[in-house]
């Protein structure tokens, strides 16, 4: 009795220890699509954009998979969001301290930038328009390097938020 239940033990501390070594190292695969930061000081303001990376991975993602003309969460898995600690201008709009999502509506040749105040979406999938707090639009270009994940981030000077993708660059002139 006394070895079959020492022999229980012992297989219930395997199977444990085994199933723990396994989640260890799913828990360290890399995330398709990882979270990233992009954040910019500024004399007293901080912006700081808190976003998940999808990767190319040999897809058309602009124009096809994330269609053109309408609202994308700028990212993927749960909706982008920007904080900002002081009063800026983003695309020429003044948006006041706070924390906001942020959509975006891609077309060709410009893209409209959303702020939104509904916090925790994931996705757009329950983007509510009267929530927005500014729409502003700005140019798309075609950069001079090609991002395989999608990125943001800020120009050294603290004067633009740049987003790329592919070969794809939009700037949204920063004012702190």
């Amino acid at each position: 009795m006394k070895r079959s239940i020492v022999l229980s033990f012992f297989a219930l501390a395997l199977v444990m220890l085994i199933s723990e070594s396994v989640l260890a190292q799913k828990a360290l695969e890399p995330k398709p699509s990882p979270m990233a930061i992009a954040k910019m000081k500024k004399d007293d303001a901080y912006v700081k954009v808190v976003y998940s990376q999808p990767h190319l991975r040999n897809r058309k993602m602009i124009g096809e998979q994330e269609p053109y003309g309408k609202v994308w969460r700028l990212g993927a898995n749960e909706a982008t969001e920007i904080t900002l600690t002081e009063d800026v201008k983003l695309g020429g709009e003044n948006i006041e301290a706070g924390t906001y999502s942020m959509f975006a509506i891609p077309e060709k040749d410009k893209w409209t930038i959303i702020l939104n105040s509904e916090l925790g979406l994931w996705g757009a999938y329950e983007y509510d328009e009267s929530k927005d707090i500014v729409r502003f639009d700005v140019p798309v270009k075609k950069g001079s390097e090609k991002y395989e994940p999608f990125t943001i981030k800020f120009d050294e000077m603290g004067t633009k938020m740049m987003i790329m993708w592919d070969t794809m660059l939009v700037e949204i002139p920063v004012e702190a």
